[in-house]
């Protein structure tokens, strides 16, 4: 392993990770634009919009359910094991970004985590705002109703044309202003906001890791790059600084 990278590793004062669609596939859980993606011949991009939901809740709905059977079956890796056992040795010196809506790296034990484009298993109501978790269950009235206000609840999730929350957006930038090492694991880096907050921090001195399966936007600027699965790589960095 990596002997430059385990030393920085170990003698982070302060660690971030950014996590992408790549730590899920790991999973078996398909990329937002890959071809097992697709359901019902319909693209996601033409059903992640507000434009759709205000259209056809019902449609969009049930691709969500969809979605969400597809991730409630499926579990945590071994890169999402490790990043929830570093945090635990990290603690208030840790911070994971993730575009991940899956819910996995909650079930593998992260807390202390941003998720930045929301969760499947969380609802928010289109009129009064009222926001809730929301489990998958196979019995679910589609599309549910707010509870407050009977208005429509719509998944708790970032469309395409919506902005990102500023106060997670905030936060993540602020602790990235003084951060030793963020890795940024499985992100081809086509949604820019990961190479963002990456370039962020390399502003103010961190060093950079790109672990991927392949070459992405993020490289050009990594200190370090490594090639092949975050559910491999990853375990096997953190066991060598034990």
């Amino acid at each position: 392993m990596d002997v430059e990278l385990t030393r920085r590793l170990r003698e982070a004062r302060r660690l971030a990770f950014i996590t992408g669609a790549g730590v899920s596939a790991e999973s078996g859980i398909p990329t937002f634009r890959g071809a097992q993606g697709l359901w019902r011949n319909f693209r996601p991009e033409d059903l992640a919009t507000p434009t759709a939901f205000a259209r056809d809740p019902l449609l969009v709905w049930q691709w969500y359910e969809w979605r969400r059977a597809l991730c409630s079956g499926a579990e945590p890796n071994a890169a999402h094991k490790t990043i929830a056992a570093i945090e635990a040795d990290f603690s208030e010196r840790f911070l994971l970004i993730t575009q991940n809506v899956d819910g996995l790296h909650f079930r593998a034990g992260s807390r202390r985590m941003i998720e930045v484009h929301g969760s499947l298993f969380r609802v928010r109501c289109v009129s009064c705002q009222h926001r809730a978790e929301h489990p998958y269950r196979t019995e679910s009235r589609l599309p549910p109703r707010c509870p407050l206000c009977d208005n429509l609840l719509r998944p708790d999730v970032v469309w395409f044309g919506e902005t990102y929350d500023q106060i997670d957006i905030r936060r993540a930038l602020d602790f990235l202003s003084d951060v030793s090492l963020v890795c940024v694991l499985g992100t081809s880096g086509m949604v820019p906001m990961p190479v963002h907050l990456a370039e962020h921090a390399r502003q103010y001195g961190a060093y950079i890791v790109d672990i991927n399966t392949a070459e992405s936007a993020l490289t050009p600027m990594a200190d370090r790059s490594l090639r092949g699965a975050a559910a491999e790589i990853l375990p096997a960095l953190w066991s060598e600084q034990l």
